[in-house]
């Protein structure tokens, strides 16, 4: 084993005293664990450190691994550009990585950099590591995240392992992630009951090393707290597959609304009851058959129309065996999938423009799928991992003012007084809690100024989820 020990580590920029001015000392207790893990990978004498940044390059579909042989950046853009860091790269590492990756199916590499500063993510433990070693005397390799799912980061982490394993490389993996960033009320991102649920779960799997619960925390607690760390600790943990631990929880605050956890991995040795994808798949696999079962004809139907025309760029036709209501009634309807808890794609119609709502239904699917400006068309490799919510609307009827909106009841549609603009926000959504942010986010849709006079319309779904 040539993994000598992995740390997860947060990256609050005011951590660094020429950022924070004087705030960091607020999260003493963080700068005291953090100091104490870096000084321990540097005491390790490591040839390289690998490091898994969340805000490194980032792609649903692939794992950028930063090229070249040198990286460099500073925190100018938290105004402090006198703290430049630059490292070599261990570009014999990176490249067997990548191609381990791609034996094993796993989309990763060197294409699709689009900016080849370092970021702060991977700067911050490189700031507290060269207190302790210089960093002209370790290589790093840099990878960033993706939207494949807990499996596929694991198996990378396998590949990490392995590629390490052939090189007899000393490596210290570093995931870099901050926990939840909806803590409190005052904080930048406001707070949510799911903040500090999330960091508690994640902070107890990180101290345990209980990696099969970490890697399946229930999609839906991860997106509402805001996560941000969580895949950078996954790939950490598929590169300890088969090896017991000596884990420890340094640190947990979160003064400033951010989670922020340091904990420690040691290896005792191999252990084949630590070996985690099989039960992981299983899991997936059984989640998605539940998910599945559970599905009404509505949600049927918007399976049925996005799987036909990903797989064979053909429409689907409307299945014989459909309730009566579907086929007799007209309505608006718009079709939502989700990735993992994540928003892939959302598109409608506020009213009927089709014979009846199976047929909006059957067209929604496909513009959800393919049409939406915000995403990629979606892929088959996701299919089996899209999760359909349909909202079939009521008539919208105007409103005097905002008095009369409900975010968590109605939804909102802002249309411009000067023209035919229009934005649309459907009702009780992750995180919108309050009319004015529901309006606000309506006005952006439509493209109207915060400014511009508007009408105020609202409805009522529903929802089939």
């Amino acid at each position: 084993m040539t993994i000598l020990a992995s740390f997860a580590v947060p990256h609050p920029p005011i951590i660094l005293p020429e950022i924070g001015r004087g705030e960091e000392k607020k999260i003493q207790k963080t700068i005291d664990a953090y100091d104490t893990v870096m000084k321990a990978a540097a005491d390790l004498n490591p040839d390289t450190l690998v490091i898994t940044s969340p805000h490194a390059e980032l792609y649903l579909d692939y794992f950028h691994i930063a090229p070249g042989s040198r990286g460099r950046g500073s925190f100018a853009q938290f105004r402090a550009p006198q703290v430049e860091i630059a490292v070599d790269y261990d570009t014999t590492l990176a490249s067997l990585i990548a191609d381990d990756a791609q034996k094993a199916g796993i989309p990763a590499g060197f294409e699709g950099e689009r900016n080849p500063e370092l970021d702060h993510a991977t700067m911050i433990p490189l700031y507290f590591f060269r207190k302790y070693k210089p960093l002209d005397q370790v290589k790093v390799v840099r990878i960033g995240l993706s939207g494949f799912p807990a499996d596929v980061h694991y198996k990378l982490g396998q590949c990490i392992r392995r590629a390490v394993d052939q090189l007899g490389r000393r490596v210290v993996f570093i995931a870099s992630g901050d926990l939840s960033h909806k803590l409190l009320p005052e904080g930048p991102y406001g707070a949510v009951p799911e903040g500090p649920v999330f960091d508690r779960a994640c902070t107890e799997c990180l101290e345990k090393s209980d990696f099969l619960r970490l890697l399946t925390l229930d999609d839906s607690l991860c997106t509402r707290a805001a996560e941000c760390g969580l895949r950078s600790f996954w790939i950490m943990t598929g590169a300890w597959d088969g090896v017991a631990l000596k884990s420890r929880l340094l640190s947990y605050e979160g003064p400033f609304g951010v989670g922020y956890g340091v904990a420690s991995f040691y290896p005792e040795g191999p252990d084949p009851s630590h070996q985690f994808l099989l039960p992981l798949l299983q899991y997936q696999k059984k989640q998605k058959e539940e998910r599945i079962a559970h599905e009404d004809p509505y949600m049927k139907l918007a399976r049925l129309s996005v799987e036909t025309f990903v797989k064979t760029g053909a429409p689907a036709q409307l299945p014989a065996q459909l309730p009566d209501e579907m086929r007799t009634t007209r309505a608006g309807a718009f079709v939502s999938l989700h990735l993992h808890g994540q928003l892939r794609g959302c598109i409608g119609t506020i009213s009927p423009v089709r014979s009846c709502v199976a047929e909006e239904i059957l067209q929604n699917g496909i513009s959800a799928a393919t049409r939406d400006p915000r995403f990629p068309p979606v892929q088959p490799w996701e299919l089996s991992d899209l999760e359909y919510n349909v909202d079939v609307l009521s008539k919208p009827e105007p409103v005097a003012d905002a008095s009369q909106l409900d975010p968590k009841k109605y939804g909102v549609i802002v249309k411009s007084s000067c023209d035919e603009r229009k934005g649309l926000l459907l009702p009780d959504l992750d995180g919108v809690d309050i009319t004015a942010e529901q309006i606000s986010i309506a006005r952006q849709k439509g493209n109207i100024g915060v400014r511009e006079p508007i009408e105020l319309y609202r409805f009522q779904v529903v929802r089939h989820k």
